[in-house]
């Protein structure tokens, strides 16, 4: 086994043994438990190592090098982004909203508890409507 890079943090290693498993290249996270348990000692021991065989290292470092967004740029252009747009005036001018969180955070403070649910969806810029789902 030979290293083909290094990480500071588990989870980064992780990903990028995901994208070489993916091509059927088997690899191997090391040093992820002392990371974990003392993270500060990242940098002192080189990191978390992702490692592959000998064999493998050409092709491992050609995947990990490799930028995929052209990829998923053409993937979302084929499949034909569907856009949300407001059910009531037909705008795409939409932002996130929480509707009723005000009364609850009220009734919190008076109170000691919520009573109030709120809802989550969006708000349209154009007509100011709420909708739970588009």
């Amino acid at each position: 086994m030979i290293v083909v890079a290094r990480f500071s943090f588990p989870h980064e290693a992780h990903i990028a043994k995901a994208n070489l498993e993916s091509a059927g290249i088997k690899s191997f996270v090391a040093d992820e438990y002392t990371v974990n348990t003392q993270w500060l000692y990242s940098n002192a021991i080189g990191g978390v190592r992702l490692m592959v065989s000998e064999d493998d290292l050409e092709d491992a470092t050609e995947i990990l090098t490799s930028d995929f967004s052209e990829c998923l740029e053409n993937h979302s252009e084929a499949i034909g982004e569907k856009q949300d747009i407001c059910p009531h005036c037909g705008s795409s001018d939409l932002s996130a909203h929480t509707q009723g969180k005000r009364p609850a955070f009220l009734v919190f403070i008076l109170l000691g508890f919520p009573l109030f649910f709120y809802k989550q969806g969006y708000q349209c810029n154009q007509c100011g409507e709420f909708s739970e789902k588009l």
